[in-house]
């Protein structure tokens, strides 16, 4: 019998003030230097969506979100490679305290609002992929498989 598929699961917050979203430029990490990403992580065993993509916000970039503000915009399976594939919570929130920040200088570099309808084309395919299913409100979308 083939042995069952497991993937990793990561989650992705979109922040949202107004018309922009926050997205991150990743610098120090090994994986896409300079490139933009949302604030996200993997979700830690044991841990629920919520309550991983809440503390994925509040150790990036400094805000408190309630697990329960928190509405799930869309799924992204993506293949990274042929032996690895994610599963990708996007949520999205216009609720949270404080005001984001570099919380981890040692992994990310500028954060910048922007138009989630016009991404600097320096974001990475990934999360640009839940972030354009975001915005067509697409429930699933199948990424480089």
């Amino acid at each position: 019998m083939p042995e069952r598929h497991r993937s990793i699961i990561d989650v992705h917050v979109i922040l949202e003030r107004g018309t922009e979203i926050l997205l991150l430029e990743r610098q120090g990490t090994g994986y896409c230097d300079g490139m933009l990403h949302l604030p996200s992580g993997h979700l830690d065993e044991g841990e629920p969506v919520t309550e991983g993509a809440a503390r994925e916000a509040r150790e990036e970039v400094g805000v408190r979100i309630e697990p329960g503000d928190l509405r799930l915009a869309t799924v992204v399976h993506h293949r990274q490679r042929p032996d690895l594939a994610r599963l990708g919570m996007f949520f999205a929130t216009d609720r949270w305290d404080g005001e984001p920040y570099n919380a981890e200088p040692h992994k990310c570099g500028t954060l910048l609002w922007c138009d989630p309808a016009l991404l600097p084309s320096n974001t990475i395919d990934y999360p640009a992929a839940g972030i354009k299913a975001y915005l067509a409100g697409t429930s699933i979308t199948i990424h480089d498989w």
